[in-house]
């Protein structure tokens, strides 16, 4: 008779969904922090539900057996220890499940800065009424920075609102389907003073740490607005509070920080061009049984041996473009 194979799973505090088909085919572990070690001892697969733990690397001793891990998020900065790239182990991540809904708050940001609509509620908080004068956004031009699938899906939107958009990446590309032009990361600093929006989607690596730096930040245009949704690590935060604080930056919409939850003392709580979001871009209200139905369909893939999709290349920290799947 052939093994079932075993499944341990980290669920957190927020109980994990969705594992009735799997459990029809294997043995499902269900584990906490502490208790990850025992639940890994065996098994074939891990399911991160709990995708912001730190668990992993302490419990790592117990996964000899490990074949395949899926992390319920879109970035593995926090996952990617150096045991785990070393070894044989294949990492999916839920490439795909968040797009729309943080293409949407993209939107929502450019909306909400263009508009004026924290202005707005403070007037109407202080029950004043006094007229303002909001900004198209149609006509305007938007910097992506970050072209996975997140970052097409975010041009592809904004693209339908009139919305001009290139992107950046590790290369430049002269012709692309989605942005129509790519420039290369490196040269940032020289391409943001074309730009009225720079929007962050890039997953956070070795080589986009800090990626908007001073020098880009003080680049941009006074008018422009940063707009964040990758890690809080791609931005030099005490550059662009000073920026902020001078006026040679327009606002920010930040949903990412260095540190999270965003301490109490940091200044961006306070600046009134700043809009401070708890890290929630990706979430809608249909995200954990999206996440849930993701899992089951790639558990059911692994189980035939298929290929899986939005397999993680450890060594550059992603899911390139363009790839899909893989063994």
């Amino acid at each position: 008779m052939t093994r079932r194979p075993v499944v341990a799973v980290l669920e957190g505090e927020r109980p994990v969904r969705g594992l009735e088909r799997v459990a029809e085919l294997a043995d499902v572990r269900v584990a906490q922090a502490q208790t990850l070690d025992r639940a890994l001892d065996g098994a074939d697969v891990l399911y991160l539900w709990d995708y912001f733990s730190g668990a992993l690397p302490a419990a790592w001793h117990a996964a000899g057996s490990l074949r395949w891990l899926h992390v319920a998020a879109a970035g593995v900065d926090k996952l990617l220890f150096p045991e785990l790239v070393a070894s044989d182990v294949v990492v999916t991540n839920a490439h795909g499940i968040f797009d729309q809904p943080m293409a949407e708050y993209v939107l929502g940001a450019m909306l909400y800065a263009a508009k004026g609509f924290g202005p707005l509620h403070d007037q109407q908080r202080d029950i004043r009424w006094v007229w303002r004068e909001g900004r198209n956004i149609a006509g305007s031009r938007a910097l992506v920075v970050g072209t996975g699938s997140i970052g097409r899906h975010t041009a592809r939107l904004l693209k339908a609102v009139g919305v001009h958009v290139e992107g950046a990446g590790r290369t430049a590309v002269e012709h692309d389907d989605d942005f129509g032009r790519v420039h290369a990361s490196a040269d940032l600093a020289r391409v943001v003073p074309g730009f009225d929006w720079v929007v962050l989607v890039a997953p956070l690596t070795p080589a986009t740490e800090n990626l908007v730096s001073a020098a880009v930040i003080g680049a941009m245009k006074p008018s422009a607005v940063l707009i964040n949704v990758g890690r809080g690590r791609l931005v030099d935060e005490a550059a662009l509070v000073d920026s902020l604080r001078s006026g040679a930056l327009a606002g920010a919409v930040l949903d990412t920080f260095a540190i999270e939850p965003l301490p109490p003392e940091n200044p961006l709580w306070s600046l009134p061009t700043v809009l401070v979001t708890p890290h929630m871009a990706s979430n809608a209200d249909s995200w954990l049984d999206d996440l849930a139905v993701q899992f089951e369909r790639n558990f059911l893939l692994w189980v035939e041996g298929r290929p899986l999709p939005g397999v993680v290349d450890k060594a550059l920290g992603y899911v390139p473009s363009g790839r899909s799947s893989g063994g």
